[in-house]
């Protein structure tokens, strides 16, 4: 029989290696909050913003699209996409509008014609000439 003052863990169940993991986790989490942080500050702030303000539909075959422009570069061209769809969400008008080099922050209205009646209309995309 083994004297019980000669028990060892160690023996038992092994010597405990040091693990690393936890230095790696913290390098990860660093890495990964900065990285999270760039993309937050850098996507926040668009070159270009577009929001639509309001529509109107004016009759059976045009609708009538209000919205601004935000540009960083005053002096960029703006191409932007205007549509209307009708009750079941189909496009019955699109339009190309350029925006010419002005100020940075632009109002507009736009026309946009329809091939039938149209329930909304919206600024699909904006982008750089």
């Amino acid at each position: 029989m083994q004297n019980p003052d000669a028990f060892s863990y160690e023996e038992r169940y092994g010597v405990a290696k040091s693990t690393k993991w936890p230095a790696i986790a913290l390098l990860f989490a660093i890495l990964g909050i900065g990285w999270l942080m760039w993309s937050a500050l850098y996507h926040s702030n668009p070159p270009l913003r577009s929001q639509l303000v309001s529509f109107t539909i004016t009759n059976d075959r045009e609708a009538s699209v209000r919205y601004f422009i935000e540009r960083g570069d005053s002096q960029q061209v703006v191409v932007c996409t205007l549509i209307a769809r009708d009750f079941y969400k189909n496009i019955v008008g699109q339009i190309d509008q350029e925006i010419p080099a002005g100020g940075s922050k632009v109002e507009l209205v736009t026309v946009v014609p329809t091939r039938s009646e149209a329930v909304n209309a919206d600024v699909s995309s904006c982008r750089a000439a």
